[in-house]
Parts: structure tokens; sequence; C-alpha cells
């Protein structure tokens, strides 16, 4: 991770954000800053670097705009464990379940995932090489290399995919384990009591048949568990998600304390003080142990339509220092979003009906008018930015779709002439365009 950070300067990263997101300079400069700032306190001296804390994010901007996306892609570039949570979430009327720092637990469930999946990825082919092995001890093979060659060859060749072999497996799923709790303590109590009848189950085995391929893949699965060592896992996992890990903390304007709003809602005050510790720098117990998130990057998000970040509590204004507005985006932006991100929509549904044999291809003038159409949506009804056009565009090809798999013509071009008329009817219908756009 730390050689992934020292190749990308700023300018790199804001370069590497800008092949998936659209606009929004100012928002990628601050989180390229804050992550070439993590790699910047692992070279201070190490006297200085435990004072060295994270400039915090607060991204404000309407829904769709490409906040979750930046703070998305940045983690996937930095190869950081990653959550989003929604703050609104902990103050759902009656909601009495996980504590805030089941955001950690669940950023540490996720580093360990990552990490195991990066270990297992190195020892796979030895795995394999071990599992080839067991499974042609199962086909009867003779020890002697010589006796085993031929049998070899039959089995990478596939010609043995058809026969089965007698093994142990594991005994199946454990029946639900479940500890109602309403304090975190409790909720991590459950997850050990889990654990430990998941140990218990690990010895259950039992035999049974199964074809070759399948007995290739949970021998290998199998021998990978052996060849990887766990405690070098979480070891790993704890320390990238204490030094690297990334919170994304959407919607918490819903938090913010409105003082001209009224409603049952659970205080939105006593969500932010309970979010707070975690934020400022706390230890966290674990199922894999103590974890500690003083130099966990948090960004929060919100729309602030109707609040400002200056009404959350001072404290936790102090820990997001850094404040950007995302722009809302312009009809020009939906051309671009279209067209040139990795991946763009235009790219993907290209892509999908090129599996059914249909060459899918759009004239600019077509562009440009699904560009139009859910730009003016969003100007006459709920603006949803970019999302938009994933509507748009499901109603335009509606028919390809479903025509694609059976169609004679294998290739559709579409034309403005074409999404006009694709489209004039929800545009022109105001209650039928609300309803389907």
């Amino acid at each position: 991770m730390e050689s992934i950070l020292r190749e990308f300067t700023p300018k790199q990263i804001v370069t590497e954000l800008d092949r998936y997101i659209i606009g929004q300079k100012e928002a990628k400069r601050a989180v390229a800053i804050a992550l070439r700032n993590r790699w910047r306190r692992q070279q201070v001296d190490a006297r200085m670097q435990g004072d060295i804390v994270p400039n915090n994010i607060i991204m404000i901007g309407p829904t769709g705009v490409g906040k979750t996306e930046i703070a998305r892609r940045l983690a996937a570039l930095a190869g950081a464990p990653f959550i989003k949570v929604e703050a609104s979430k902990f103050t759902e009327v009656g909601y009495v379940g996980r504590d805030v720092e089941a955001i950690i637990r669940d950023l540490v469930d996720l580093g360990v995932g990552m990490v195991k999946q990066e270990f297992g990825a190195e020892v796979e082919q030895r795995a394999e090489e071990i599992a080839e092995e067991r499974l042609l001890d199962l086909l009867g093979a003779a020890p002697a290399k010589r006796k085993r060659a031929p049998l070899r060859r039959q089995l990478r060749a596939g010609e043995l995919d058809g026969r089965e072999v007698e093994m142990e497996v594991a005994q199946g799923r454990l029946p639900m384990v479940e500890v109602f709790s309403p304090a975190g303590g409790l909720e991590e109590m459950s997850l050990n009591v889990q654990e430990v009848f998941s140990g218990l189950m690990q010895h259950a085995r039992k035999s049974r048949q199964t074809a070759v391929p399948e007995a290739r893949r949970l021998l290998v699965q199998e021998e990978m568990q052996k060849l990887i060592d766990m405690d070098e896992v979480v070891g790993e996992a704890i320390r990238r998600v204490e030094n690297a890990g990334i919170v994304f903390l959407d919607e918490i304007d819903k938090i913010a304390d409105d003082s001209g709003k009224e409603g049952p809602d659970i205080s939105r005050e006593g969500v932010q003080r309970d979010l707070l510790p975690i934020i400022e720098g706390s230890t966290v117990t674990t199922k894999y142990g103590m974890v500690r998130t003083d130099h966990v990057l948090f960004i929060a998000a919100g729309a602030f339509h109707t609040s400002k970040p200056a009404d959350l509590i001072p404290e936790l204004q102090g820990r997001f220092p850094i404040r950007v507005e995302l722009e809302s985006l312009v009809e020009a932006d939906f051309v671009r979003i279209l067209t040139e991100p990795r991946n763009a929509l235009i790219e993907q549904y290209t892509a999908l009906l090129a599996t059914d044999g249909v060459r899918l291809s759009f004239d600019k003038a077509a562009i440009g008018e699904i560009a139009h159409v859910a730009y003016q949506a969003n100007q006459s009804m709920e603006n949803i930015g970019a999302r938009r056009l994933h509507t748009v565009m499901s109603i335009l090809l509606d028919e390809v779709l479903y025509e694609a798999p059976g169609a004679r013509k294998k290739s559709v071009r579409i034309t403005r002439k074409y999404v006009g008329e694709r489209l004039r009817d929800v545009v022109e219908d105001e209650d039928l365009s609300r309803y389907i756009l």
C-alpha cells in the first residue's frame, strides 16, 4: 500500500479519479492531498507520526454528483479498507440496534477479507499443486511419480471430469445462532458465540461422492486455508485499517441539529456525540483485537438543503476541517458522463448487447439528446444527478434489450430521431414523466 501511495502525487491521484468521475476538481484535490498526507506521515520521524492526524473532509452537494464515487475510487486506488455508512441510520425511530463502534468492526472485517484475498492469491498456485496430488490419490493413482503421470495428464486435460471421488468435506452450515442485543458489548458477544460454534463445526466432517471438478475446487480452498497464516492476516488488516482505513459517512446533514425542525427522531445531537469518539480517535474492541481509530480518514457527505455544516456540534465540526462544495451537474456534464469515464454508461450497454451478437452505436447528436432529456428531468423533478441517466438509458434501450437475443438485425444505431421517438411521450406527459423518470 505504501508503495502505491509513493508512486502517486496529488496531481496523479486527481488524474486517476478523472478517469471515473467527471468534474468536481476541488473535491478531488482535497481527497488527493489527504491520501498523499498518509504516505507523508509514514516518512516522518516516528516520534511525530502519532501526532499527525488526518484532516477529515465534508463534501457538500446534491445526490448523484460523485461524492460516494470519489471516496470509493480513492480507497480502491490506495488499496485501503473502505466502508460506507449512512449517519441517518442511527436516528431511525425506535432503532436500538448496533452502536456506532460497529462501523469500525465492519471496517476491520472488510480489511481482514481484503488481506486474506491478497494472501490467498500468493499461495493459490502452491495450493493447487497440493490439491492435485490429493485428488490423484482419491482417484487411485499409485504413489510412484512415473505411474501417476498418465492419470495426471488425463486430469489436466479434463478427461476425468465425469468421474466422482469419495472425499471428506466439512459439515453443512450451522443453524442460525442469534443473540438479540441492544448494546454494543452484547453485539460483540453474539459474534463471539457464533465464532465458537463455527470453530466446533470445522472439525465435523462427512464423506460424500463429489464430481472431480468440485472436488478439486474444495481441495484447493482447504489447502489455501492451511497455507494462509491468519495471525499474519489479522495483524496486517488491523495495521491497514488503523493507518489507511476510510469511512464514508453519508447523509451527515440528516443528523445536523436543525432547531427549526421538530419530529419524533432520536436526538440528532446525541448521534453526533456518539460518533465523536471514534472520529476523534479511540480504541474499539473487535473480535480480532483492539483497533485504534486515530488515523482513520473520515469523509462525510450531505446535501445540506435544510441545514448547514455549522449546525453540527462544534466538537464534530472541529474534526472535519476540510469542507468542499461539489457542483451540480449541467447538460454538458451529462454528455461527458455518458462517454468519457472508463466503462462509461454507453460503453456498458454496448458490451451488454455484444453478448447477444448485437452491435450498438450512438450518433453524437443522439448522445446530446439523451443528456438533454436527463438534465431537463432533473430540473423539473427531484435532482438525482447522474443517476437520472440510468433511468433514461433503460427506457431508451428497453425494446433493443428485449428483442436482442432473437433479433435478425444485428446492428443498431441510435440516432437523435430514435431518442425523440422513444422518449417523446414520457417527456411531454408530465404525470407519466414523474412516474417513469
